[in-house]
């Protein structure tokens, strides 16, 4: 088993989120050691959720700009994902149910936690918790499409299931995380 020591850490950017550059010391299990400097994105924690309809066969994706893509080579930078937002001080229970009003206008109460991941661990210290959700006509209590202070424009796509298993062969859903829950949901006969 190695072990790490944290020898310094520098913040390079706290513009949006934190940038750190850590320098640390390892000792491998032979004993050798070596100083190692590696940068890390910490922009707290999050989580996400595949709202699912069994009856109608339908999900609820959401479409929005995402400058990362755009400047990957995203034509439009528009992203069809599941909502999803960061866990500020929340737990990710109330976080996911907050955000699935905000984004999607649906009020739900019933989440299940499926499983949590590290998103990009190469380089970002996110750990993203993954829900789904049972959802219905009559939860809906607004249009959704998240909150004007946060410059958030938001679609909010109801799509069959299978259409949206579709999207993803054809390239249309390229969102990591959306593609994991929708593959979860295939797993786990959901919808």
């Amino acid at each position: 088993m190695i072990q790490i020591k944290i020898l310094n850490t520098d913040i390079l950017s706290d513009n949006w989120y934190i940038l750190k550059k850590v320098t640390y010391e390892v000792t491998e299990k032979d004993g050798n050691t070596a100083v190692q400097s590696r940068e890390a994105y910490d922009r707290g924690n999050g989580a996400t959720i595949l709202l699912y309809n069994k009856a109608q066969s339908s999900v609820i994706l959401t479409r929005q700009f995402r400058l990362p893509t755009y400047i990957n080579g995203n034509p439009d930078g528009m992203l069809i994902e599941c909502c999803a937002g960061l866990l500020d001080k929340d737990n990710p229970e109330d976080c996911i149910r907050k955000e699935t009003e905000e984004e999607t206008g649906y009020k739900i109460t019933d989440v299940k936690k499926v499983f949590e991941a590290y998103m990009s661990p190469g380089s970002v210290t996110e750990i993203l918790y993954f829900f789904v959700a049972e959802y219905a006509k009559e939860m809906k209590v607004s249009d959704g499409g998240g909150l004007a202070h946060e410059n958030e424009n938001i679609e909010v796509l109801e799509l069959p299931f299978s259409e949206a298993l579709q999207m993803v062969k054809t390239g249309e859903i390229k969102d990591g995380k959306t593609i994991m829950l929708l593959q979860y949901a295939q797993l786990a006969s959901l919808v």
